[in-house]
């Protein structure tokens, strides 16, 4: 990254005050570690994905700077935020394709191909977010540990700053909200 935490931070707080110019300043400092976390996603995704990295990075951008009103107190909070606005892009693109595979208004044809295994990585993508949904509404804290976790790519302390909880608590959550998805998952 070719920023300073202090100086991501800093144009993160302009941008907060209405500070348009800053997001200029900013895209180029943050969007190395923007694309390694939309790298992390698509590396879970079924193989041959129509989203690259940068598409998703680009997509995630524009979804955050027609946002208003936002704070941040530190970077951390901002690529949690990103990496939320990747994961709902990534969730929308897997229902456009499951509404396209039941057919829509498209005419009706027999099956003569192998199914690839790319279904199954959409289906399993919705699950996860519907589970997640779920456990936001059960325990937030415990979802937003998830998210940051495998989604974000953040470690436990840096969990730990985000969320305001300690490391130990984070870890705690983070086991149990695994076996929370883990069961609901598997019914």
């Amino acid at each position: 990254m070719s920023g300073s935490r202090g100086d991501i931070t800093q144009l993160l707080a302009r941008w907060a005050q209405g500070d348009r110019s800053a997001l200029d300043g900013l895209m180029p400092v943050v969007y190395a570690e923007l694309r390694k976390i939309a790298e992390g996603y698509l590396r879970r995704e079924r193989s041959g994905h129509t989203l690259q990295p940068t598409a998703l990075v680009n997509e995630a951008w524009l979804r955050l700077v027609k946002q208003d009103g936002l704070q941040f107190d530190h970077r951390k909070q901002f690529y949690a935020l990103a990496a939320q606005a990747m994961r709902r892009i990534l969730v929308d693109h897997a229902r456009t394709l499951k509404a396209g595979k039941r057919g829509g208004d498209a005419p009706r044809t027999a099956l003569t191909a192998d199914i690839s295994g790319g279904a199954n990585r959409t289906v399993e993508l919705l699950a996860l977010d519907e589970a997640l949904d779920q456990l936001s509404r059960v325990s937030p804290r415990q979802a937003q540990v998830i998210e940051l976790r495998y989604f974000g790519g953040l470690t436990v302390e840096e969990i730990s700053d985000v969320v305001g909880a300690s490391p130990a608590t984070i870890s705690r959550d983070q086991k149990t909200a695994e076996a929370w998805l883990g069961h609901v998952m598997s019914c």
